[in-house]
């Protein structure tokens, strides 16, 4: 079965490495940095092609001889590739993230006979999962929250955080504002709102705080409760507070001299060098996802914990392990008949099929990567 994945970034390569240890897979990978496909190529037989994957027409041209595509593209870029890619008539798993509506495209999907599973990362993607398969166990779901967060494992002044995606991604979290479900209502509050402080196992003690992550979850899951909550290090928020407040998330023009600038750009170009994880550089990953609801006459609660480490044997980070190997056992997922609907599938959609829970949660762990269940009934 011949595969590409559109995008040699950070997590395009390890999935590429991971789906290529299989010999039914002939993996090719496509992406305009000759650097990273170069360095790709030397850690695993895997084929590359340097490509301008911007034009649409293009990519429709370039998918059309393989049998499936997992779309890896920055997010501005992610919503018209998914659409070329239906568009060729191939099955796909997306983890561009783009802001865009995916269902938009749910019709075009089932006219071609199209499986796309969308957001298959570890949140979006592993979270609306479990999420899915609770809401579909339980009578009557009445609380949705997870905590999620990747950060470097070792702590250095004065940022003590890691990106594993770009600056101007992460500093979206810290200015785009956080909507959530209150009592059956949707609610809109500041990102960096409601702030707490959580210990984890393994880690200690973390702070969190109100993200725009829910996604589809707020159209597809019909609970009274439901949040989003980011993990960082203590003091992280008020860090970013200070930033934002100060104007230097700012995406208006602003005149500095002779030059008028957008203060995002230039704080992105100064955090950059700080805050990008570095080859051999152990970041974590660490998420609690908690359902509670009624099953029968019971009060059921739902927890599962990730807390995911770099794995210095094959040099993978763990934020690239936690979402690329989501999205290459659902590739797995699709190649093997397990799941078949046609259409816009979001995560959660796989959630309600039992069986394809237990698979995914089976070859994330013959990967290393395990939600523990510590889930109860009153």
């Amino acid at each position: 079965m011949n595969i590409i994945i559109l995008g040699a970034g950070l997590v395009g390569g390890p999935m590429a490495l991971d789906l290529a240890k299989e010999k039914r897979f002939k993996v090719t990978v496509a992406d305009f940095s000759k650097e990273a496909l170069q360095q790709l190529a030397k850690k695993g037989p895997v084929n590359i092609l340097q490509k301008d994957l911007s034009n649409p027409v293009d990519v429709k041209k370039l998918v059309a001889g393989y049998d499936m595509v997992i779309n890896a593209v920055p997010g501005f870029m992610g919503f018209q590739t998914l659409k070329a890619i239906i568009s060729a008539g191939k099955n796909v798993v997306d983890i561009a993230f783009f802001i865009e509506d995916p269902f938009e495209l749910d019709a075009l999907a089932k006219k071609n006979g199209v499986t796309a599973i969308m957001d298959c990362g570890v949140a979006p993607g592993m979270c609306n999962i479990l999420i899915g398969y609770a809401d579909h166990m339980l009578d009557k779901t009445e609380k949705v929250v997870y905590y999620v967060g990747g950060l470097p494992e070792v702590r250095e002044w004065p940022w003590e955080y890691k990106a594993v995606f770009s600056p101007v991604d992460v500093i979206e979290e810290y200015t785009r504002p956080a909507r959530f479900i209150e009592n059956g209502v949707e609610v809109i509050r500041p990102a960096l709102s409601d702030p707490e402080l959580m210990n984890f196992p393994g880690i200690g003690t973390l702070e969190a705080f109100n993200t725009d992550g829910l996604r589809s979850l707020i159209r597809t899951i019909k609970a009274p409760n439901m949040k989003e909550k980011t993990l960082r290090y203590p003091g992280h928020i008020e860090k970013m507070k200070v930033l934002r407040e100060t104007g230097f998330f700012r995406q208006d023009l602003v005149e500095v001299g002779r030059q008028k600038i957008r203060p995002i750009d230039l704080t992105a170009k100064l955090l950059f060098p700080k805050w990008k994880l570095k080859e051999g550089e152990a970041d974590i990953t660490v998420m609690r996802v908690e359902v509670e609801g009624i099953k029968g006459k019971k009060r059921t609660k739902y927890t599962w914990d990730l807390f995911d480490r770099y794995d210095p044997v094959s040099g993978v980070h763990s934020m690239a392990r936690t979402t690329g190997y989501t999205a290459t056992v659902a590739l797995r997922m699709i190649a093997d008949g397990i799941y078949t609907h046609k259409g816009i599938t979001v995560p959660e959609y796989i959630g309600r099929k039992p069986e394809c829970v237990k698979y995914m949660l089976k070859g994330l762990r013959e990967r290393g990567v395990v939600y523990a269940d510590s889930s109860k009934v009153s």
